[in-house]
């Protein structure tokens, strides 16, 4: 086993995650290697870790991080991000779809580092509250065709100097602009607020995704 990040490992072409608790969330693998328990992340059930797996360069999570994840779904990418953040970190889930609110919350009781909230993540002021000290990483993943706006309305909980990933689905903005165009003008729209430091194309684990690797100025 490789280290690759901080918490994220490789064996071959796998990642993993050191298991912050035992046992499967997703149906994924599990090994054990000196004593320590480790977490298959499939790449084609996380955008994030397509990303990794296509040579994200840096890791925008840590052990002991505050997260703000928009568009938690039902935690399976959340679910290594808890590996990663550990029993001292924090990752406030915010999601809009009750049926995947609720196996959230179920994964809640095992994981206490995971904070549901069942909100619109475009309407911040739904749960500013919470944000009030500001965030170590902001990450989304969210299908609409106004996602990069609801990135840059959540950057106001990204602490200076952090860094944040916005995985990029060109199909729920047009259908019919070319994807490389549709990156473009999302690019312009990011660097009002963002230094761009990476892009990464997701194929083939996604077809016309991104993800944007950026720096709050």
């Amino acid at each position: 086993m490789e280290k690759k990040f901080n918490e994220i490992y490789s064996k071959g072409r796998n990642l993993y995650t050191h298991a912050f608790i035992d046992g499967r969330v997703y149906g994924e693998k599990l090994i054990t290697e000196n004593g320590i328990n480790y977490r298959e992340w499939n790449p084609f059930k996380s955008k994030y870790c397509a990303g990794l797996t296509n040579g994200l360069k840096e890791n925008i999570f840590f052990k002991g991080a505050t997260v703000l994840y928009l568009g938690s779904a039902e935690g399976t990418t959340v679910s290594h991000v808890s590996d990663i953040v550990g029993e001292e970190g924090n990752i406030f889930c915010v999601d809009l779809s009750e049926i995947a609110m609720q196996k959230l919350v179920k994964l809640s009781e095992k994981r206490e580092n995971i904070l549901p909230i069942l909100s619109d993540a475009g309407i911040v002021d739904n749960y500013k509250e919470y944000l009030e000290d500001g965030v170590d990483a902001l990450f989304q993943d969210v299908s609409q065709k106004d996602q990069t706006e609801i990135f840059l309305k959540n950057a106001v909980f990204l602490k200076k100097n952090c860094l944040g990933a916005l995985s990029l689905k060109t199909l729920s903005i047009s259908q019919s602009e070319k994807k490389e165009k549709i990156l473009e003008n999302e690019k312009k729209k990011l660097e009002s607020v963002f230094e761009i430091l990476q892009i990464v194309n997701l194929e083939p684990f996604e077809t016309g995704h991104y993800l944007i690797l950026v720096k709050k100025r």
